[in-house]
Order: structure tokens, then C-alpha cells, then sequence
């Protein structure tokens, strides 16, 4: 029997607490990091890890059961092609909290709720993105440079503005 199996209710209503739960779940997909309270990591560290342990085998079952769950379809194609590959080797522990210490305002326990392979980028490889994108961005204002000049030269003439704009050209040639 599963006498005891309880959890948290947050002091929220059921359909808040479940539609926050999955809010973060899907957050902690994406960005493979969140910060929030000890408690809500607590309860949404339950829900990731049954969701991790589908997603390691990807079959069209587990697809549907996790998809009544997170309702972002990128989200749920990269929990079945990038993080259930990746943690195919562990048989749990998928996540790890992180204290931070007290939130100023209410003193309640901040923690990071990261997945256990999650790696911090460095200084230097941002400043290398930042870079990369800036060189991207500048060829393409110059590929869009180049194509506007040749759609200038190649379009028609402008017709006049008004027809008493051209009425006024033809009145000198009725002469």
C-alpha cells in the first residue's frame, strides 16, 4: 500500500499548483536551470525526474504520457532528443539543488534547480557569442545593402504623386 505518499500543496488550489508545477518543469527544459524557492523545487524536482526517466526511452507511449504534462512541442522534442540521450546512463538523480540563501524580501530559501549535467559558460565563451553574432549581423546589413541597390536600379520609373501633379507637366507641351 502507498500509505504516506504525500506532497506539498504549496497553499495554492490544485489547478494553480498543477499548472505552476508544469510552468516550471517546462522552464527547467528549456533553460536546463531555474531559480525559485527550496519547497517548489522540491515538488517540480519530482515531476522532472519521472519525465527524464520517460523520455530516456523515446516511444510514442511515453511521448503521449509526457505530453499531457509540458504542451510546448519544442520543449518536448528536446527532453526526448537532447535530455533523455544524455542521462541514459543514470539510473536517477537527474537534478541537483543549489542553496543561494535567503530572498530579501521574505526570507524564504532561494536554490538553483539545475539538471546534474548542466554547464556554466564562461566569460570568455560568451564574449566569443557576442563576437560571432556581431559578424553575422554585420554581413547581413551588407548582403541587405547590396540586394536594396539592385532593386533600386531595377525598378520601374516612380509613376507622379497626383493627377494635378501631371496635369501641370502636360499644360506647357499643349502649346
Amino acid at each position: 500500500m502507498n500509505h504516506k505518499n504525500g506532497f506539498n500543496p504549496l497553499s495554492r488550489t490544485t489547478a494553480h499548483r498543477r499548472a505552476m508545477s508544469r510552468n516550471m518543469v517546462t522552464s527547467l527544459f528549456r533553460y536546463e536551470r531555474i531559480t525559485t524557492t527550496k519547497s517548489k523545487a522540491l515538488e517540480v524536482r519530482k515531476s522532472a525526474e519521472k519525465l527524464i526517466t520517460r523520455a530516456k526511452e523515446d516511444t510514442v507511449h511515453n511521448r503521449r504520457e509526457a505530453a499531457k504534462f509540458i504542451s510546448d512541442e519544442k520543449i518536448l522534442n528536446k527532453l526526448f532528443t537532447e535530455i533523455g540521450p544524455r542521462m541514459k546512463e543514470r539510473n536517477g538523480g537527474y537534478t541537483r539543488v543549489l542553496k543561494l540563501g535567503f530572498r530579501q524580501g521574505d526570507a524564504a530559501d532561494v536554490v538553483i534547480l539545475e539538471l546534474v549535467d548542466y554547464k556554466l559558460e564562461s566569460e570568455e565563451e560568451k564574449a566569443e557569442k557576442k563576437t560571432a553574432k556581431k559578424a553575422s549581423a554585420k554581413d547581413d546589413s551588407a548582403k541587405a545593402k547590396k540586394t536594396a541597390s539592385k532593386s533600386k536600379e531595377a525598378a520601374p520609373e516612380k509613376k507622379p504623386a497626383s493627377k494635378k501633379a501631371s496635369e501641370k507637366k502636360e499644360e506647357p507641351k499643349a502649346e
